[in-house]
């Protein structure tokens, strides 16, 4: 049985044999330094924590999306034409990152 062709992870193509490729692993994880401070004008009844707990437990949220908002991987491989997108990407100085 010969190996199983390789796919790009970006776009999908399947890469030849003979082709340099990209291992690739991306991990984001959320964070946040500060919670909002309770509002004063609902009487400090705005605890965005206590909120954020009734959320949970009222089951209005999905957890699996509230998961992914907190910690998200990926791991795979690129072509080389997706590695250098994706380099200039992520390495790009801030005044050239756009609108997000």
């Amino acid at each position: 049985m010969g190996e199983r062709p390789r796919t790009c992870a970006a776009c999908q193509r399947v890469l030849a044999a003979h082709e340099v490729y990209y291992r690739f692993s991306l991990v984001l994880e959320g964070e946040q330094d500060v919670l909002d401070a309770p509002d004063e004008a609902d009487g400090g009844r705005g605890d965005a924590l206590a909120e954020f707990v009734q959320r949970l437990e009222s089951g209005a949220e999905d957890p699996s999306e509230l998961e992914a908002q907190v910690h998200w991987e990926h791991s795979g491989i690129a072509c080389a034409e997706c590695r250098a997108v994706a380099v200039r990407m992520l390495t790009s100085s801030p005044e050239d990152a756009g609108p997000h």
